[in-house]
């Protein structure tokens, strides 16, 4: 199968990665649904609970004790994974990444385009005048961090209830749709909207790099099941 897949890279221009959770917990960041995921943690909320909008609007100060928690990892680096679709993208055979993972390491690896679907814990706003604060507003600050305006800062990530960044979806629609050669991994394809653009590939090969099946394990070429780092270090970086 590592065979397959890099004649697949060596033959194609125009490849496309979509990717989730699993491209990160080999950097050390907790993925939501595996065994030592945050589902699988005890709070006093649920994980889902807390990290949607009516409980951040409800209860700001209870959000951020569990977002500075458990969805900042500041110690994260990029992995094989990471290293590997920069360098592909680099080579200008990667046209585009799309992640629906908000820890920005596809950008601290070196990739250039990144459509992130559920937005970035490094990138902050305030609520009343919509100015942006970098990650250290957030954990440099206690509490409810406000704005020098007195408003509260808010995460640009995606909250449950609330909907996709529209211009960020048309681009990694419009990717995804040109793309020859699709590569998913480290996701479950089971996160709606964002499950749904693979719908929209219409090219020749498409590759699942994930450790359980999925929903489009019918729909693949290739199917690997080993580490997405191990796979994509011994294809592409050698």
């Amino acid at each position: 199968m590592y065979e397959e897949l890099k004649k697949l890279i060596d033959d194609s221009n125009n490849i496309v990665f979509f990717g989730g959770a699993g491209v990160s917990t080999e950097s050390g960041i907790p993925d939501f649904r595996s065994v030592d995921g945050l589902y699988n943690q005890k709070y006093d909320y649920p994980p889902e609970t807390i990290l949607s909008h009516s409980f951040f609007m409800r209860k700001t100060e209870e959000f951020y004790k569990f977002y500075r928690d458990k969805m900042i990892c500041t110690s994260a680096k990029p992995n094989y994974a990471h290293i590997a679709l920069a360098k592909l993208e680099e080579m200008g055979k990667l046209k585009a990444v799309v992640t629906q993972n908000i820890d920005g390491l596809h950008q601290m690896a070196g990739s250039k385009i990144v459509y992130e679907l559920h937005g970035s814990v490094l990138r902050n706003y305030c609520m009343k005048c919509r100015k942006f604060y970098g990650l250290e507003a957030i954990t440099e600050s206690t509490g409810i961090p406000k704005c020098t305006c007195g408003g509260t800062i808010k995460p640009d990530v995606v909250l449950y209830e609330e909907g996709l960044d529209d211009d960020t979806m048309k681009k990694a629609v419009r990717a995804i749709a040109r793309a020859d050669v699709l590569i998913i991994g480290g996701t479950s394809l089971n996160v709606y909207p964002a499950a749904g653009f693979i719908r929209y590939f219409q090219g020749s090969h498409m590759v699942l790099l994930n450790k359980s099946e999925t929903p489009f394990d019918t729909d693949a070429d290739v199917i690997i099941r080993d580490p997405i780092g191990k796979v994509l270090k011994e294809v592409v970086l050698g």
